[in-house]
C-alpha cells in the first residue's frame, strides 16, 4: 500500500467509525464499543507508519480536482511534510486514549453510542484538516470539529452548564469563523488558487496584495478556534463536557487547529510585521491573563482550561517571532501531559466526588486512594510548569529561546517589539505556571481532614484502610501511556529539526536559566503559601460533595457540575481562605476568578445590544408588519359581511332590488343621452 493510500485512510477509518456507530448504536449495541476504538487505533497505526515513511523527507503532494467553481478551483489534496505527520500520530494516539478511556468512564451513559461516533467524527476531521492541501478542504474538517464540539460539550444536556457552555462554545467560534473565511477567500482571490503550496508560492513572489489585512482576518477565526484572547471565553466552561472530551479538545483536536494552520501559512503572516506584531501582543495577553486565571479557580478541569489557554499562547507567540518548529514542538509536547492531566482529572472528581479544589483540601488520603492518578499527574505536572528533564521543559524553552533569537540583531523580518514581548510575557507565565500546577497538586492531593469518601475496594485488600480505589482498569492503563511522552518527549528535540525547519530546538542557556528560574519561584512561593493557608482547611468547613461511589465515573462528574453553583457559590470559585491562590492574588483574586469580567462586558457590549435589537424586531414584526397584514385582509372581511347581510333569501326583496336598480340605470341612461 502506497503511502498516499496509507495517508488517506488515516481520517476515513475514523469517519466510517462514526458512521457506522452512528447506524448501529441502537441495533446492536454490542458493536458500539469496537466501533469507536478500532477504528481510531487503525488510524493512529497508519498515521504512525505514514510518519516513518515520510520520515522527514520531501514533503508528499497528491491531487484531484474536487469541483470546477468557474474561478478558483477546488482539489481534494493531499500535503505530508514533517509538520503534518507528527501531528497526525499526536491526533491519532490521543483519540484512541480517548477512546479506550471513555469506555469505562462513561461505560453505563445510554448516550455513549452517540457520543463514541461524535468524538470519531472530531478526530477524523482533525485528520483532515491535518492532511489537507487545500484551504476549503480543510474548512470543511474546521466546521466539522466545531458542530462536534457542540454536541460533545453539551453531552450533560440536563444540566444548564452543560447547555449554554454548547452555546456559547459554537456561537463564539463561528464569531471568529466568519472573517476567517472572508480572510480565505481574498487570500485565494489573490494567489489564484486554494491550494496551499500555490498560496506560499504566492506569497513568496509577492503576488498577495493585501497581507495585513488578509492576515488578521485569518487571525480572527484561529483566535476563536485556538481559545486566544478576546475569543477565548468559550473554552473554560467548555468543561461542563464530560472530561474525556476536554481532554480530546485541549490537547489534539479544535484548539490545536488553529495553531497548526498559523504554522502552515506561517509566509502569510511573516510577509506583514504588523500581523506579527498583533499575534505576538495577542499571545502576550492571552499567556498572562489566563495563567492568572488559572491560579484563582476552584474547579479542577477549569484551572487546566486556563493552562491550556496560557499554552496555546506559547505555541502562538513561537509563530509570531516566525518559529513554526518550536510551536509546533509545544503543540506535540503539550498533547501529551495536558490529555494526561484531564483524563487524570477524572479520576480524581471520581474518586473525590467533586471537582472543587476546596472539597478537595479537606479530605485526607486522596492521594493514596488514586496512586496512578497521583503519580502520573505529578509528572505531568511539572512537565506543565516546565521543570527539568521532563518534555515540558523542552518545548518551552524551544519558544523562549526563538524569543530571544527574535530579540537580536539577526532576526530578519521579525519586528523586535515581538521578540521582547513574547520573551517577558513568558517568563512571567512561566513563574504563574509553577505556581497555579504546584497549587492544584498540593490542594488536590495534599488535603487536610477527613478521609476521601470511600469508593468499591480491591479485593486483596491491604493494610489500614488505605487499600487504592477500584477503578476501572483501562483508565489507569491510559494514564500510563500518556505518561510515556510526558516524561520522554523531550528527548526528541534533537530529533525533530529532521522533520521540522532544521532549526535548534534544543534549549539556550539564558532562557534555560531565566525559565527554569522562574518556574521554581513559583513552586516554591505557593508552596509557603500553602503552608500558611493549609491549617484554615480543618477549621472553615466548605461546601459539599456530591459522591456516588456505586455508579460510573460520569455521574460524579455530572452531578459535580450541576451542583457546583449551589455548593460553593460560583461556577468558577469558592470563598475558600484555605486556598493559597486567594493568598498569592491578594485584590485580583475576585477579578482572577470571573476572568477578569470579559463575560460580563461581552454582555454589555453585544448580548445585550443584540436581544434588544431583536424585541425591536419582534415588537416591529407583531405591531407593524402583522398590523398592514391584518389590515388588508380586513377590509374585504368586512367588504364580505355587508354583503352576507344582503343575502335573505327573500325572492320579493330580490326583485325589489333588481326593480330598484333597473329604474336607476334607466335614469342614469336618459340623462347622459340628453346631455344633462
Amino acid at each position: 500500500m502506497t503511502t498516499t493510500t496509507t495517508a488517506v485512510l488515516v481520517p476515513l477509518l475514523p469517519f466510517l467509525g462514526a458512521a457506522a456507530g452512528l447506524l448501529l448504536g441502537r441495533r446492536a449495541p454490542g458493536f458500539v464499543r469496537p466501533l469507536a476504538v478500532l477504528p481510531t487505533l487503525a488510524a493512529a497505526v497508519l498515521a504512525v507508519v505514514v510518519a516513518c515513511r515520510q520520515g522527514g523527507g520531501a514533503p508528499l503532494d497528491a491531487a484531484t480536482r474536487l469541483t470546477p467553481t468557474g474561478s478558483v478551483p477546488i482539489d481534494l489534496a493531499l500535503h505530508l511534510d514533517g509538520f503534518a505527520v507528527l501531528v497526525a500520530v499526536l491526533v491519532g494516539v490521543v483519540a484512541t486514549c480517548v477512546q479506550l478511556y471513555s469506555t469505562a468512564y462513561l461505560r453505563d451513559d445510554p448516550r455513549y453510542p452517540s457520543y463514541a461516533a461524535l468524538v470519531s467524527l472530531f478526530t477524523s476531521a482533525m485528520l483532515l484538516v491535518v492532511y489537507s492541501g487545500d484551504l476549503m478542504v480543510l474548512l470543511v474538517g474546521w466546521e466539522i470539529m466545531g458542530i462536534c464540539s457542540y454536541f460533545l460539550v453539551g453531552h450533560y444536556w440536563e444540566t444548564e452548564a452543560a447547555r449554554s457552555a454548547s452555546l456559547k462554545a459554537f456561537l463564539v467560534t463561528k464569531l471568529g469563523d466568519v472573517p476567517f473565511l472572508i480572510g480565505i477567500l481574498a487570500l485565494a482571490a489573490d494567489a489564484g488558487t486554494f491550494r496551499i503550496n500555490g498560496i506560499l508560492s504566492a506569497v513568496a513572489s509577492g503576488s498577495v496584495g493585501h497581507p495585513t489585512l488578509i492576515a488578521l482576518l485569518l487571525l480572527a477565526g484561529v483566535a476563536g478556534k485556538s481559545a486566544q484572547f478576546p475569543l477565548h471565553t468559550w473554552l473554560p466552561d467548555a468543561m461542563a463536557g464530560p472530561t474525556p472530551v476536554s481532554a480530546l479538545i485541549h490537547a489534539a483536536t479544535m484548539v490545536a487547529a488553529g495553531v497548526y494552520f498559523i504554522a502552515r501559512l506561517l509566509p502569510v503572516f511573516t510577509a506583514s510585521s504588523a500581523a506579527l506584531v498583533v499575534l505576538a501582543a495577542m499571545a502576550a495577553v492571552t499567556m498572562v491573563g489566563s495563567a492568572l486565571a488559572a491560579l484563582a479557580q476552584d474547579d479542577i478541569k477549569r484551572v487546566l482550561a486556563y493552562s491550556t489557554v496560557g499554552q496555546l499562547g506559547y505555541m502562538t507567540g513561537a509563530l509570531a517571532v516566525g518559529d513554526r518548529d518550536a510551536a509546533v514542538f509545544h503543540l506535540i509536547s503539550h498533547g501529551a501531559f495536558k490529555a494526561l492531566l484531564f483524563l487524570g482529572a477524572g479520576v480524581i472528581i471520581h474518586a473525590a466526588g467533586t471537582n472543587s479544589l476546596g472539597a478537595m483540601a479537606r479530605m485526607g488520603g486522596l492521594a493514596k486512594r488514586v496512586p496512578d492518578a497521583y503519580w502520573t499527574m505529578t509528572v505531568a505536572l511539572l512537565a506543565l510548569a516546565a521543570i527539568p528533564p521532563f518534555s515540558g521543559f523542552f518545548s518551552k524553552e524551544a519558544v523562549l529561546g526563538a524569543a530571544e533569537h527574535a530579540t537580536g540583531a539577526d532576526a530578519h523580518g521579525i519586528p523586535h517589539a515581538a521578540g521582547w514581548t513574547v520573551l517577558t510575557a513568558g517568563l512571567l507565565t512561566a513563574l504563574l505556571t509553577a505556581a497555579y500546577a504546584t497549587r492544584l497538586w498540593l490542594l488536590a492531593f495534599h488535603g487536610k481532614g477527613p478521609q476521601a469518601p470511600d469508593l468499591p475496594r480491591a479485593p486483596d485488600s491491604v493494610r489500614a484502610g488505605e487499600t487504592p480505589l477500584r477503578q476501572p482498569a483501562v483508565m489507569n492503563a491510559v494514564l500510563w501511556v500518556l505518561f510515556i511522552p510526558t516524561l520522554g518527549l523531550g528527548l526528541a528535540a534533537w530529533k525533530l529539526p529532521d522533520f521540522f525547519d532544521g532549526r535548534s530546538l534544543t534549549p539556550t542557556l539564558t532562557t534555560s536559566v531565566l525559565g527554569t528560574g522562574c518556574a521554581l519561584a513559583g513552586l516554591l512561593v505557593t508552596y509557603a503559601a500553602w503552608r500558611r493557608t493549609a491549617p484554615l482547611a480543618t477549621r472553615v468547613p466548605l461546601g459539599a460533595v456530591a459522591a456516588d461511589p456505586d455508579a460510573a465515573p460520569y455521574v460524579s462528574e455530572e452531578e459535580a457540575i450541576a451542583t457546583h453553583v449551589a455548593a460553593y457559590g460560583h461556577i468558577a470559585g469558592a470563598h475558600d481562605p484555605a486556598d493559597p491562590g486567594r493568598l498569592l492574588l491578594g485584590p485580583l483574586h475576585r477579578h482572577a476568578v470571573t476572568g477578569f469580567h470579559l463575560d460580563a462586558v461581552y454582555a454589555k457590549l453585544f448580548v445585550r445590544p443584540v436581544r434588544a435589537a431583536a424585541r425591536l424586531v419582534r415588537f416591529l414584526d407583531r405591531e407593524v408588519v402583522d398590523a398592514y397584514v391584518s389590515g388588508a385582509g380586513g377590509a374585504p372581511r368586512l367588504l364580505g359581511a355587508a354583503v352576507r347581510r344582503a343575502q335573505t333569501g327573500n325572492v320579493q326583496t330580490y326583485l325589489s332590488a333588481l326593480l330598484a336598480g333597473s329604474v336607476v340605470l334607466a335614469v342614469a341612461a336618459v340623462l347622459v343621452a340628453t346631455g344633462a
